[in-house]
């Protein structure tokens, strides 16, 4: 078998196996407890960011607090979700990208000079603006093709951010985004896939891949879920496990809210399960 092969039948056998027991003991005294907040979504999940730092980024989302504050703030998912709902509205995707990345940054010092590099890309509008609009006509997988490489700067790790927030706002507030006329998509709705869950993602692939008894299963395992640059396929295969995960936890009798896959998504960004221990 050649390596694809070998990452074909793993990912067949990952979406099988989903998650396993110590995986949903792990996460059910996580809800149970630390994680209890999130018991109804993950829209309380907040993050520290200074606003001064952030004082050359343009356009800044009037939602967020002024940049003279040297102090720091808070914002959450939800606050994020309403910003990206005001930028949606006035089809200002800049601000919805500065929103988001501001969120995905928090106190990271090195945040703002990516951000300013990506903004003063000359193709930056048109690219987030058909990133809108593929998602709102055809779904999360194909918006990841189109944003993946298009912008110097921005990889994964944060156009996820924009592509999750821009959906939860399609998903709970119906706003228009370009060719409101398009069918909206079934599923799987967009997640935020970084560094952290492909690891946890890469962990258990090898686990998995041992118990099959697959050559090379680690080396595969690690070349399927490499630390960035991941391609739409493997997006895609992301999204239907960690929403047929998130299935199987809301049938596992401990409380788990089945419509929000990124409480699934939080949860292992958060380490809350180590399939390597």
């Amino acid at each position: 078998m050649g390596r694809q092969d070998l990452a074909d039948a793993l990912d067949d056998e990952l979406g099988k196996r989903l998650l396993p027991p110590t995986a949903v003991r792990a996460l059910g005294r996580w809800l149970a407890g630390s994680g209890s907040q999130y018991v109804t979504g993950a829209g309380g999940h907040a993050v520290e960011y200074v606003p001064a730092h952030w004082s050359d980024i343009e356009p800044w989302p009037v939602e967020l607090p002024e940049r003279s504050r040297t102090g720091t703030a808070r914002i959450s998912r939800d606050q994020v979700a309403a910003s990206t709902r005001g930028a949606a509205e006035r089809s200002q995707w800049s601000e919805a990208l500065v929103t988001s990345y501001v969120w995905g940054q928090g106190r990271t010092g090195y945040g703002p000079h990516r951000l300013k590099e990506i903004l003063a890309e000359p193709t930056v509008d048109d690219a987030l603006a058909m990133a809108a609009a593929t998602l709102r006509g055809e779904g999360a997988v194909a918006a990841y093709r189109g944003l993946r490489g298009a912008l110097k700067g921005l990889g994964p790790a944060f156009f996820t951010k924009f592509l999750y927030f821009l959906d939860q706002v399609y998903l709970l507030d119906h706003v228009s985004f370009p060719d409101p006329a398009a069918d909206a998509p079934t599923a799987p709705r967009a997640l935020i896939l970084d560094q952290r869950i492909a690891r946890v993602m890469r962990a258990h692939a090898a686990g998995v891949g041992a118990d099959m008894a697959l050559p090379s299963a680690s080396d595969v395992a690690a070349w399927i879920w490499s630390d960035s640059g991941w391609s739409h396929h493997r997006y895609g295969v992301y999204l239907e496990w960690i929403h047929s995960a998130t299935e199987q936890l809301a049938s596992a009798g401990i409380g788990w809210p089945g419509s929000r896959p990124d409480v699934l998504e939080l949860a292992l960004f958060d380490g809350v399960w180590n399939p390597a221990s």
